[in-house]
């Protein structure tokens, strides 16, 4: 059987979603990605399957007046059970109201991760705010992707900065952390971070391999095979161009095994036969 190939990293941005968050939709106009705003979630699960994905881990992301909440997410996951698999996504600001929303998408909805996007709530990954949720991530035995890197969008990039995480895998070290975007243009300190904490690991979402900082091809390549994710940021992205772009890396077999679909498996509890 073929290796199982997992995208960690999809939002669940559909028409409706870009209209309620201008930011977004300003980044796709400035990228000329107009068209992908118009995507839904059988888009979605149609390029999944003419990339060779197997997997996708979408979620919505939540604000007042988000369209992307988690009903909508669970939604579309019941339309392609096969192929996706749904994060939750919830505003730390709104205090154990948040932590409630996160413990019934998991529960209920069969959801299998948090997703936050810090620049969002102008807060760093160690703030406060997090903590209650990163605790019940813990005793809810799922990992927690967090955004890192700057934000692409007009907004402050500093909460994006992975030097954060380390206060947050000193203190919850049971906590299994995804970091998004890999970090970039702070790749390297948040390979250092990896390398040093157990449960922290690193998502490519949001650059094509053509494009990948050398520091997490090396890194995920080499000592770092079993920490690094392949990712999309999808729909930034489809899957095709991608796993395309891949071959020309030149992985050692064990180590493409491992991005593509190994890691994920493991850490989301998948089966890969």
């Amino acid at each position: 059987m073929a290796d199982l190939v997992v995208d960690v990293w999809a939002n669940y941005w559909n028409r409706a979603f870009f209209e309620a968050e201008p930011l977004l939709a300003g980044l796709y106009e400035r990228l000329s990605l107009q068209a992908r705003m118009a995507l839904d979630a059988d888009d979605l699960a149609r390029e999944a399957a003419a990339g060779g994905v197997d997997k996708v881990v979408l979620s919505g992301t939540a604000f007042p007046g988000s369209p992307a909440d988690n009903d909508a997410v669970a939604a579309v996951v019941v339309r392609h059970p096969k192929t996706l698999i749904g994060a939750a996504s919830v505003d730390p600001r709104a205090g154990m109201a948040a932590v409630r929303e996160l413990r019934r998408a998991v529960t209920e909805l069969g959801f299998r991760a948090l997703k936050l996007f810090p620049y969002v709530y102008d807060r760093p990954p160690n703030d406060a705010i997090y903590y209650p949720l990163y605790a019940a991530c813990i005793d809810l035995a799922i990992p927690v992707l967090l955004l890192t890197g700057h934000t692409a969008v007009r907004a402050a990039s500093e909460p994006g900065r992975p030097h954060y995480l380390d206060d947050v895998c000193l203190h919850f070290p049971e906590l299994v952390v995804v970091a998004g975007h890999a970090g970039f243009p702070w790749t390297q300190e948040l390979v250092s971070l990896a390398w040093k904490h157990e449960n922290l690991y690193i998502d490519s979402s949001g650059h094509r391999p053509k494009y990948f900082p050398p520091e997490l091809t090396r890194f995920l390549d080499s000592y770092g095979r079993r920490k690094v994710m392949f990712g999309t940021g999808w729909p930034l992205m489809d899957h095709a161009g991608p796993r395309r772009e891949l071959d020309a890396l030149d992985l050692k077999p064990a180590s493409r095994a491992a991005f593509l679909g190994g890691n994920a498996a493991r850490v989301l509890g998948l089966a890969t036969s």
